[in-house]
């Protein structure tokens, strides 16, 4: 398995700028989290728990997932430090392997889907690990011809990302696009919509 550039950068992760990004990420997601009967939340992804840890207020229990133990360890040391009891956090690879025994109400991801070859894949995992009535909450960029990088998807089209949940299983979808930023992707100007989707 190649070398998660994640673990490098685990001890530098929250800078000024994702933090700041974090918490227009967490403000749009709250907002899609009002009203929802809710007890366990997923961050997949969730690297130092900038968003996760944020949402633990809203719900009896954050899950934050990563496949970078370092990150896991920085949002870790927050949990201890902040005396959060309500949030732990877990190793693993969705996309690799499934925990048989992981399942939640929503699941959140932030900025993480970009980074994930497979999209089709990670959403029908994703969508085998909420209960029914479950939500999946995507973040992330909109599609941006600008940007190419061998590793990272430019961002999405909303459609389609629409019919490729549709296709995972999920009964509806409601995207749209909520922050414009300057250089936010890659050093570039980008957009960024939130996707909720019923299972």
């Amino acid at each position: 398995m190649e070398e998660n550039v994640f673990e490098q950068m685990a001890n530098k992760y929250d800078t000024a700028e994702r933090i700041e990004m974090a918490k227009i990420i967490t403000n749009e997601v709250k907002n899609a989290l009002q009203n929802s009967q809710t007890n366990s939340l997923i961050d997949y992804g969730s690297g130092t728990g900038l968003v996760g840890l944020e949402l633990t207020p809203l719900v009896k229990s954050v899950l934050l997932v990563d496949s970078s133990q370092k990150m896991l360890d920085v949002a870790q040391a927050k949990i201890t430090h902040k005396g959060i009891s309500n949030a732990s956090t877990l190793y693993s690879d969705f996309t690799q392997e499934m925990p048989n025994d992981v399942k939640a109400d929503i699941v959140v991801m932030s900025l993480v889907l970009l980074h994930i070859p497979d999209t089709r894949k990670i959403l029908q995992s994703l969508f085998n690990i909420l209960h029914d009535g479950g939500r999946l909450i995507i973040v992330d960029f909109d599609k941006n011809d600008k940007i190419q990088h061998p590793k990272v998807h430019n961002g999405f089209v909303q459609n389609d990302l629409k019919n490729l949940l549709s296709e995972a299983g999920f009964k509806s979808t409601d995207i749209h696009t909520f922050h414009h930023g300057k250089a936010i992707f890659m050093n570039q100007n980008a957009s960024m919509f939130l996707a909720s989707s019923l299972k």
